[in-house]
């Protein structure tokens, strides 16, 4: 392919060569957004766009504002790796991926500038009417990749994203005091928190035993949605703020 027309018209287009057809279905109903995690946008747009590295987005947003697209949104980027929402594991065949340049938390995690999350909430508000494309289905690296990832992390301006229509969000409930739920608890309490993680969309296995894997979710909820305190533990706060989101969503939706 030596070039396209952007699906967003004020995107510029460099071709990446890595990607392949979405299989089972031919558009998308997910936004999976990323940060870089390298020293720079350059970097990680060449990268993106290198045949060796076997990866790719649909999009890179610049800390400048300046988006870029790589890949066709009719077309399948190699951008979630192993992956799942919602019992789906192929989610790279049915989302739009979007890299938001940042150097990430090894490399000096900053916070990202007002004129690139205005790029993306441009962006993503044009991708989701086009496809149609719900709130609760915008989504963070880190909810599809537990653990294995934690992008674009804590510091991701989620709070200001929904306030422009773009993303579910709910006021995190505030701290307080109360029963927690933590590694090696068990019972009928934790089985009702996997429940309504799964519910939500999380890839959980309910076993009432609160292990390392729940562990591992309960961060990544925290990570997008009560990005206070992200430590795998699930306290009051946690637990409203995910029962504030369950009880928001459409009627048929969880």
């Amino acid at each position: 392919m030596s070039g396209f027309s952007p699906d967003f018209a004020g995107a510029e287009v460099r071709v990446s060569p890595n990607f392949t057809q979405r299989r089972g279905t031919d558009k998308p109903d997910m936004v999976i957004l990323h940060y870089t995690g390298m020293p720079t946008g350059a970097e990680a747009e060449a990268w993106l766009c290198d045949p060796a590295s076997e990866v790719s987005s649909h999009y890179i947003v610049h800390e400048d504002g300046r988006i870029v697209q790589m890949v066709r949104e009719s077309d399948r980027a190699w951008h979630a790796g192993k992956s799942s929402w919602r019992g789906v594991t192929d989610v790279n065949s049915w989302s739009v991926g979007i890299e938001v340049v940042n150097p990430g938390h090894i490399l000096g995690y900053t916070a990202f500038p007002r004129c690139q999350i205005e790029a993306v909430i441009a962006l993503c508000g044009n991708i989701t009417v086009r496809h149609g494309i719900v709130p609760e289905r915008i989504l963070a690296h880190s909810d599809v990749s537990p653990g294995r990832k934690v992008d674009p992390g804590e510091k991701f301006p989620w709070r200001v994203l929904a306030k422009a229509g773009v993303g579910h969000f709910v006021e995190p409930a505030r701290a307080k005091n109360g029963p927690v739920l933590r590694p090696g608890d068990q019972g009928a309490e934790v089985e009702k928190l996997q429940s309504m993680l799964s519910l939500y969309g999380y890839g959980i296995e309910i076993t009432g035993s609160f292990d390392q894997e729940t562990e591992t979710v309960v961060a990544a909820f925290q990570r997008h949605f009560r990005p206070r305190q992200v430590d795998g533990v699930a306290d009051p706060s946690t637990i409203e703020t995910l029962r504030r989101l369950l009880s928001t969503l459409p009627r048929g939706a969880a």
